[in-house]
């Protein structure tokens, strides 16, 4: 069996949905588990985002870790947050002067 025909499409991954129930997640967001979500009845992508955030992690390494496009793990996510299984944080935004001082910093290397 080749690598593509072991490959599940991403289509099936999430139902052929291709748009997530919270348009709002960005590559940034956080996503952590609650304790229940070990414990849900949940399928293969599911479950493993479920076990990767047990601590916080960005829907950007979710994707990477499940080798998945990121429309995909947001689906996912955005799925197992309307069932309360996780919670989403977003990082602050860094102000203008926060950025140009980390410009100059960095200049100064």
């Amino acid at each position: 069996m080749t690598d593509d025909a072991a490959r599940v499409r991403p289509f099936i991954v999430t139902g052929g949905r291709t748009r997530p129930l919270d348009n709002s997640l960005r590559i940034e967001t956080l996503l952590l588990a609650m304790p229940a979500a070990l414990s849900a009845p949940l399928r293969f992508e599911q479950r493993r985002l479920v076990e990767l955030a047990q601590r916080a992690v960005s829907l950007a390494e979710v994707a990477a870790s499940l080798s998945v496009p990121v429309g995909v793990a947001r689906v996912l996510a955005s799925d197992l947050q309307h069932q309360n299984l996780i919670t989403l944080h977003e990082p602050r935004s860094l102000s203008y002067d926060a950025i140009e001082r980390i410009r100059e910093l960095v200049r100064a290397l």
